[in-house]
């Protein structure tokens, strides 16, 4: 068996319409799950930190239920088990024009209870950094615990919390793939039915390996700037503009200048 050089080109030039949808089906997919994941991140990172036992320990058995649980075992329990006990069943819906599947919003649901679980004990680490002596001058001062939250807080525990985060999202664009075992029309399992069709497998299979590697590698050069812009902020300097990096480069303009 050669490998079809000439198909391979046409799938990376020419994917066609339905892959490019698929795309961006997979895109949506790991940004909903992400953000509403980092929802419940929060709230059970904070509910963590509760001084109310009974709140301590629910959201101390989430996270050790959650994250003993595969990914895939949650696709389908939230896709055909909730139904099948009757509790809950998933139905199409449009929004803003846009129609959702049943089976792209069980993904979405799924992927985030997992992900949440995870962003929980990122969360909390990131919130226990934040120096207690902090928090004490705000409550003397009269803040009130909202306003401690979200104006020193997070704040401060984003420094801990967006490195680990970024890196959870770019385990979700893989995870992504998964979510065809319910049916939904990502990448992954638009790939399988044209290898069903075409039985250019191998040639496929490279193709949407190389969609994924582009995918997460675009996402490291975004977490990167991210990154070198918080640790900027958190020395209080700007990063050095293209114009003053050629000017210390050639000596004739020192250091560049600090945020004023």
């Amino acid at each position: 068996m050669s490998f079809d050089w000439a198909y391979f080109v046409q799938r990376i030039v020419d994917p066609g319409d339905a892959y490019l949808m698929a795309l961006g089906r997979t895109i949506a997919m790991a940004v909903l799950a992400m953000a509403l994941g980092l929802a419940i991140g929060i709230v059970v990172g904070f509910g963590r930190l509760s001084r109310l036992r009974l709140i301590r320990f629910a959201c101390a058995f989430y996270i050790w239920l959650i994250r003993g649980v595969p990914v895939l075992v949650l696709l389908v329990f939230f896709f055909s088990g909730l139904a099948a006990a009757g509790w809950w069943r998933f139905a199409d819906m449009s929004v803003l024009g846009v129609t959702l599947t049943a089976s792209f919003q069980a993904a979405v649901v799924a992927l985030a209870v997992h992900e949440g679980a995870y962003m929980a004990e990122i969360v909390r680490n990131g919130v226990q950094a934040v120096g207690k002596g902090q928090i004490e001058a705000a409550k003397s001062i009269g803040m009130t615990p909202m306003q401690i939250t979200t104006r020193i807080t997070l704040p401060q525990a984003s420094r801990v919390i967006v490195p680990p985060l970024g890196n959870d999202f770019n385990q979700m664009l893989k995870t992504t793939s998964l979510a065809s075992v319910i049916g939904v029309q990502e990448i992954f399992l638009i790939t399988e039915s044209l290898s069903a069709t075409t039985f250019k497998t191998f040639e496929l299979l490279v193709a949407v390996a190389l969609t994924y590697l582009t995918l997460t590698t675009v996402w490291n050069v975004i977490q990167a700037l991210i990154e070198t812009r918080l640790r900027a902020h958190e020395a209080d300097e700007r990063p050095p503009t293209l114009r003053e990096r050629l000017i210390a480069a050639l000596g004739g303009g020192g250091e560049p200048a600090a945020r004023r």
